[in-house]
């Protein structure tokens, strides 16, 4: 990274004083309206709210990188059903996401070799992104920890058409 960095925050406070002075949200529920759970990619070029049409208060939104189904997601959507009554899940993985250019194990062999030890954790990188999004529903059908799989859908966002595209079995 040769370019200078010159950190957000600051603007972002401002643009939160903005976005305060107008708001308007204050009586949405907890629970999400539409009693829906979304797992997605963390991808900056996916409005998770915009792709899917939705509102604030609609649903829950639960990003990491490569929208895999790891055991803090698993936390979350038990938590997201069992307290706040979700019953239907979205998984929304992408085109060109940067999990599909990583070797996992080059990735471990330079974290360990710049800091001594490997990470405990999977980076879960692949090619192939509808296996992904099939092992993710995968995932989901045999945790004794999500209790409603009865609707649960997986799709992967054009990131080039801004379409998506359903994946089954």
């Amino acid at each position: 990274m040769t370019e200078p960095f010159s950190p957000n925050t600051d603007e972002l406070l401002a643009k939160n004083a903005e976005y305060a002075g107008a708001f308007h949200d204050s009586d949405l529920e907890v629970a999400p309206t539409r009693n829906l759970a979304v797992v997605a990619c963390m991808d900056s070029r996916m409005d998770i709210f915009q792709i899917l049409g939705l509102e604030n208060g609609e649903a829950h939104v639960i990003r990491n990188a490569g929208g895999v189904i790891t055991d803090d997601v698993i936390r979350s959507l038990c938590l997201s059903q069992r307290f706040l009554g979700t019953r239907e899940i979205v998984l929304l993985h992408h085109t060109d996401c940067g999990l599909s250019k990583v070797d996992e194990g080059d990735f471990r062999e330079e974290l360990a070799a710049e800091l001594g030890v490997k990470p405990w954790w999977s980076l879960e990188a692949f090619t192939d992104v509808d296996a992904d999004v099939r092992q993710s529903m995968h995932r989901i059908e045999m945790t004794p920890f999500i209790s409603h799989k009865e609707h649960v859908r997986g799709f992967v966002y054009e990131v080039e058409t801004g379409r998506l595209r359903e994946v089954t079995g």
